[in-house]
């Protein structure tokens, strides 16, 4: 692997343009599954992470945008296909998508004749696209851009539906990631499992018809404000709780 792959996976670029589920929703879904892996996994992470959290690493995924020798990765970020289907029935891109992105990671750090510096850097967009997988729009439709040509207004600053749903609802639920984690974190053993149940082929879904249920939720040019927040919050905690529970639970899988 080149050596500018082993100086960015130390020192990650600033990502430009649209951040994808916001740095605060990455970190909220890496310290919630943090708090639920298994002691072999939690070992096997430690090493390869060099001692540094789910949450501090969450953001790699955007964190490498801006360095064009990883573009082949963008496409990876989601998967777009019609509403009111399944993502196994769609056609596929060419560039491939959110799971068969997060498939080749799982594939890459299984894989032992790989670098150390190749398994930790598909750890760590493992750990962001699962996050990613989550956030409705990233399971959403192609020709508006997963929502991002939806325009809107939020408090009366300029948004879109995807922008929205990245960071507008967490940033101005006014709480830091950790805190927002630690009010998710706590879940009984029966709720844990059954939210850890299915598949990435399952969750992707899951979000695509949430997706479905947020192009509802607003017109374009629409004024959105504390009505929406208080519609939509407890959905928005929801998807960073899932994210979390089910990282954890692809991880611990990884690392059985």
């Amino acid at each position: 692997m080149k050596k500018s792959l082993f100086l960015l996976i130390l020192f990650p670029v600033i990502a430009l343009g649209n951040i994808i589920w916001g740095k605060t929703g990455h970190r909220i879904t890496g310290q919630i599954a943090q708090e639920h892996l298994t002691g072999k996994a939690r070992r096997a992470l430690n090493d390869l992470l060099d001692g540094h959290s789910l949450a501090f690493v969450s953001t790699f995924g955007d964190d490498i945008k801006a360095e064009r020798s990883y573009s082949k990765y963008s496409a990876w970020h989601y998967a777009n296909y019609p509403l009111n289907s399944k993502y196994i029935d769609s056609e596929k891109s060419k560039y491939g998508d959110i799971i068969t992105g997060i498939e080749d990671c799982i594939a890459e750090v299984k894989d032992e004749n790989n670098s150390r510096e190749e398994r930790v850097f598909y750890l760590k967009m493992l750990v962001h696209f699962i996050g990613d997988l989550h956030q409705p729009m990233h399971a959403s439709r192609g020709e508006d851009k997963g929502g991002n040509d939806i325009q809107v207004q939020w408090f009366g600053q300029g948004s879109n539906l995807h922008r929205v749903w990245d960071t507008n609802l967490i940033n101005s639920y006014g709480m830091t990631y950790s805190e927002l984690a630690n009010e998710l974190t706590d879940v009984s053993k029966k709720e844990r499992k059954s939210i850890q149940e299915g598949t990435i082929y399952d969750w992707i879904d899951e979000s695509h018809v949430i997706c479905g249920e947020l192009y509802e939720s607003v017109e374009v040019g629409e004024k959105l404000g504390y009505r929406y927040t208080y519609d939509y919050n407890d959905l928005l905690f929801q998807q960073l709780q899932r994210g979390g529970l089910r990282l954890a639970k692809v991880l611990n899988d990884l690392f059985a």
